[in-house]
């Protein structure tokens, strides 16, 4: 059990305005409590989110900003009143590092919809210091948000798609599910759909994925959203889609899909509003809803429902000095199907 009252420098990579670029930033880590862990960061992924914060695209960005949301790391301090982790754990930390912990979400284990969450970046902790990720040798967290043997690009990813299918009681097998979007969450979604005894059809906007959805994913069936003898043939099939696009879209083509009293359920982050004509829900009581990651307790079902499962991310590995092509090849959507940083194996200073 080690001491944390020294504050320590660290080295991390920041993004000093709207530009995006990262380069290397010292900083200091905020002042610790008895209940804070040390983590060295040993992985982090690179989620589409990062790119709208470093890029100011919701209009809320703080300089300098260490993004980095998707955390796996070894515990090598604790504070003196942690339980749940000890020195030498491989542990996760995901988007929120903090929460009131007494408001009606908190107090139902859905502490990610607490208004007083605090992002793991790009926000302030309680002590008035700026919040930076996981693109950095270090971090300290709250041992609540530690998830013990996580896997960053798993964790953040798998309970995006885990948590929304559990609420909505859409677990049990025999479902007919749409994964529209086959990225980082998406690919995920397949394979967690797929273990809970679902059909599964990825709807996409080009042909060109159809071979990793249905061969390696093992998706099964395959739909270009343009292609619109298809999409009406496959018209009222779905019970329901998770929609993980980040960019605007129309909902009208997709909402088509949906049996009645399907879902449609968004999860991508999107800076301009969505439109639809109210009828293509109406005669259909469909639902447009949306879902933001999981709580703690949803994350540790999910890896649980992973392991028994084998289920894993599917990751391009880089090190840190590649950090700013591999964001430039996101926004492309050039990756197979998460970025991953090796932060223990990069030279940050340079």
């Amino acid at each position: 059990m080690g001491s944390l009252e020294t504050e320590k420098t660290i080295i991390g990579w920041a993004a000093r305005d709207p530009s995006g670029v990262l380069s290397p930033y010292t900083y200091t880590l905020r002042n610790t409590g008895p209940e804070d862990v040390l983590i060295k960061v040993t992985y982090c992924g690179i989620c589409h989110t990062d790119l709208h914060q470093i890029k100011n695209d919701l209009g809320m960005s703080h300089y300098p900003m260490v993004p980095g949301h998707e955390v796996v790391g070894e515990v090598v301090e604790v504070g003196s009143d942690v339980s749940k982790v000890r020195v030498g754990d491989c542990v996760g930390v995901g988007v929120i590092v903090g929460c009131c912990r007494s408001c009606r979400p908190c107090q139902s284990d859905i502490e990610q919809y607490c208004s007083k969450k605090i992002w793991s970046y790009n926000d302030v902790y309680t002590d008035g210091k700026p919040t930076q990720g996981g693109f950095a040798e270090s971090m300290i967290v709250d041992q609540k948000w530690d998830g013990t043997g996580a896997g960053g690009a798993t964790t953040v990813r798998g309970v995006t798609v885990y948590s929304p299918l559990s609420h909505f009681g859409l677990k049990k097998s025999g479902l007919r599910g749409g994964i529209l979007g086959l990225g980082g969450v998406g690919h995920m979604g397949v394979k967690i759909a797929k273990a809970m005894g679902h059909h599964v059809t990825v709807i996409s906007s080009s042909d060109r994925k159809r071979e990793e959805a249905m061969d390696h994913l093992g998706a099964d069936d395959y739909l270009v959203s343009s292609d619109s003898t298809r999409m009406q043939e496959a018209a009222d099939s779905l019970d329901y889609i998770i929609d993980t696009v980040p960019v605007f879209h129309p909902l009208e083509p997709y909402l088509s899909l949906l049996k009645l009293d399907g879902k449609l359920i968004l999860m991508g982050v999107i800076n301009t509003p969505l439109q639809f004509v109210t009828p293509m829900v109406m005669l259909g009581r469909k639902i447009i809803t949306g879902s933001f990651i999981g709580s703690m307790k949803e994350t540790e079902e999910m890896l649980e429902f992973c392991k028994e499962n084998g289920l894993t991310s599917m990751i391009e590995m880089v090190k840190m000095d590649y950090v700013n092509t591999a964001l430039e090849r996101l926004e492309k959507n050039d990756v197979r199907y998460r970025f991953v940083v090796d932060v223990a194996g990069s030279k940050l200073d340079q």
